[in-house]
């Protein structure tokens, strides 16, 4: 059949092990939000967010319906959320969050892949002064019909700032919230019928630092490493 299909077919492959890693890890939110306030998606925020968020990655509706019922099984409620911190390689600060049902495992493999690609795992709270934490929503720059009225109208609500960017080839409004007022945001947003593809609670450098191109590839193998982990659901660092 030639090379042309095995490159297809490796490549087909390569992006459904992406999508089933993307669906275990929205179903482990799901389960971490019902655990920590309850099924009910209307009074229940962070449920809604995970909700939004497996569905900004395609998960079928069945999937999430599957994550919803098994989220209040004994078997299935033992997740919880772990932070880790310490420096990749080259004196690049970074921050892992992960969500498990067994923390002896899991910091032991973040350990092992700070170590396997030169760098070390740190203390809990050595990066708070690099990170600031912040809610950041992401709306399709086409849902929205005026960008500085959407700025106007959620100013009240704790909206910080609004950037553009695009990402994988879709144009989005990057809305920045402070982490206390996420809530809040989410809210308004949903009142004033704001379409949200998804919304991250994001750890946003303070200070970045820059690499050559060489060294940059040191730390994204690194980064590459972690996401392979189905333990771990996100890798913040400084990179410029």
């Amino acid at each position: 059949m030639g090379r042309a299909f095995e490159y297809r077919k490796a490549t087909k492959f390569a992006r459904w092990d992406k999508m089933a890693k993307q669906f275990s890890k929205a179903s482990k939110h799901i389960t971490i939000a019902v655990k920590q306030g309850g099924p009910d998606p209307d009074t229940n925020v962070a449920l809604r967010r995970a909700i939004q968020n497996a569905k900004s990655v395609q998960m079928p509706k069945d999937k999430v319906e599957n994550a919803l019922k098994k989220a209040g099984d004994t078997d299935t409620s033992d997740y919880e959320e772990l932070v880790y911190e310490g420096m990749g390689p080259h004196g690049i600060a970074m921050v892992v969050e992960t969500a498990t049902n067994n923390g002896q495992r899991t910091v032991a493999n973040v350990r092992s892949y700070f170590r396997k690609k030169g760098g070390s795992l740190g203390t809990q709270g050595m990066h708070d002064f690099l990170f600031d934490r912040k809610g950041v929503f992401y709306v399709l720059c086409e849902d929205v019909e005026d960008c500085d009225e959407l700025e106007l109208e959620m100013i009240d609500y704790g909206l910080e700032s609004i950037e553009k960017d695009e990402i994988e080839e879709k144009e989005y409004y990057k809305l920045y919230v402070a982490f206390e007022d996420f809530g809040k945001l989410q809210e308004a947003l949903e009142k004033n019928d704001v379409k949200v593809d998804k919304s991250e609670l994001e750890r946003i450098p303070t200070i970045t630092k820059e690499l050559s191109e060489e060294q940059v590839d040191d730390v994204l193998a690194l980064i590459d490493l972690m996401e392979e982990d189905d333990d771990v659901t996100n890798v913040f660092h400084n990179l410029e």
